[in-house]
């Protein structure tokens, strides 16, 4: 990849689904798609984690084929890495059934990665300027809906995505916009 812009969307396969099984490989490739290239050092300062660790994880998502490192810029001793993918798709009805075990690990580490997102955002949230503030959307519904609607509410909602990444000019800022989709079953419910 030339450009510093990741390009399209990646479709996780097993093997992907394994190296994103852990909530920091996660954090460390959305901080790379949002945020652009960046070194072991910056992102292990920024996430407060140890800088043996944050070269491991990043070695491991380049393993994956999800990063590269970043010629452009840097040297041996300070490699620069940037995303190849400007997201990841997982539709679990999709998997193999063989792969249902690295499907539900990867879910787990996506739950952990976003809820960090979350308390991370806690306290910058408050500090946004008025005009972001008032964009900005914080809400929770609850629908009642059958697997097929689920289905198709994800479908819509997906299209209304890709539109507005489909007109992206470069203008702006990064926004995340989190959808998440899943039954409120308890264990002793009947499903």
């Amino acid at each position: 990849m030339s450009d510093q812009t990741p390009s399209g969307d990646i479709t996780l396969d097993a093997a992907t689904l394994r190296v994103l099984a852990h909530p920091m490989r996660l954090t460390l490739l959305e901080h790379l798609r949002q945020r652009g290239p960046a070194t072991a050092r910056q992102l292990a300062a920024h996430y407060e984690i140890d800088s043996g660790a944050a070269s491991y994880h990043l070695r491991r998502l380049a393993e994956g084929g999800l990063i590269e490192e970043d010629l452009e810029r840097g040297t041996r001793r300070d490699r620069w890495w940037r995303a190849r993918h400007r997201s990841s798709v997982h539709q679990p009805a999709d998997s193999d059934p063989d792969e249902r075990q690295d499907s539900r690990a990867y879910l787990h580490a996506v739950v952990l990665a976003y809820s960090e997102q979350l308390r991370r955002l806690a306290y910058t949230a408050p500090l946004l300027p008025d005009e972001w503030y008032e964009a900005s959307m914080f809400s929770n519904y609850t629908l009642r809906l059958t697997p097929a609607e689920l289905n198709d509410a994800k479908s819509e909602l997906a299209a209304v995505v890709k539109k507005y990444r489909d007109r992206d000019n470069g203008a702006g800022v990064p926004v995340a916009l989190q959808l998440h989709a899943f039954p409120l079953l308890e264990p002793d419910d009947d499903a």
